[in-house]
This record gives C-alpha cells, structure tokens and sequence, in this order.
C-alpha cells in the first residue's frame, strides 16, 4: 500500500465541507453550450458523499444532443478528484431528464442577461405558455 491510499484511508469525512468544496470547485466548469458554470445552469441534479468517502453525482447537459457530455462528465470527475481525497468517484450522466432554463440559479439567470442581454427564462417560459412565479422572475 502506498502513502497516498493509506492517507485516504485515514481521512476523515466531513460531508458538509467536501460538498461545498465540490460545489465551488465545478463552478469553474463551464457548458459547451452556454457559457455559464454548470452549478449556475442547474446541472447538478444530485451530489451524494458517503461516510465512507464516496462521492456520487448526477449531472445533465443542456441538450443530450451536446457532442461534448462525455468531455463535461470526465472534467466533473476530474475536479472532484482534485478537490477532495474520494475514496471513489462515480459520476453519471443524465440525458434522460430535461434541462429547462428554469433550472438556472439566480445568479446564473442574470449572468446570462448580462452576457446575452436577454432574459432566457422569461422568453422559455412565455414560449412555453408557463407563468413565472415571483421567486423564478
């Protein structure tokens, strides 16, 4: 066993902030698609972390069409891995569940606004006949 695996194996797991770290760190991944983060865009569908120092996470793509979610799924990985000593790291794609502009945060929703100088929650939402409630506008 070499000094790395035994240093993880005596790692102890404080979920709270391994999941923080994660959540900042894949703010520097950006969609092929839209130049946002995918913590913005709402890409994060789930992130679980073992006691035992499993990491777990569920992202999507803003269009399961996207040539690049097997690069997106490895650089998730990849960050995770340089975040935080995981015993393993899984990370599956969802490509059956639809990403919605409705999923962007707020911060996400306004850089969008600044970037495009539109707002693409509002035009999704008027195409798709739904009325925005006070918080989603």
């Amino acid at each position: 066993m070499n000094i790395a695996s035994n240093k993880r194996l005596n790692v102890k797991v404080d979920k709270e902030e391994w999941k923080k770290k994660i959540m900042e760190n894949l703010h520097q991944v950006y969609d092929p698609e839209i130049p946002i983060d995918i913590v913005n865009l709402g890409l994060i569908y789930e992130l679980k972390i073992s006691d035992e120092g499993d990491v777990y996470a569920r992202i999507g793509a803003t269009t399961p069409a996207c040539p690049v979610t097997e690069d997106l799924q490895y650089t998730v990985e990849q960050v995770i891995k340089e975040t935080v000593p995981a015993k393993s790291i899984t990370v599956d794609l969802d490509l059956e569940t639809e990403w919605t502009p409705l999923m962007m945060t707020k911060e996400g929703r306004q850089e969008f606004i600044k970037k495009y100088g539109y707002d693409l929650v509002k035009v999704w939402a008027e195409r798709n006949g739904i009325e925005l409630n006070e918080q989603q506008s």
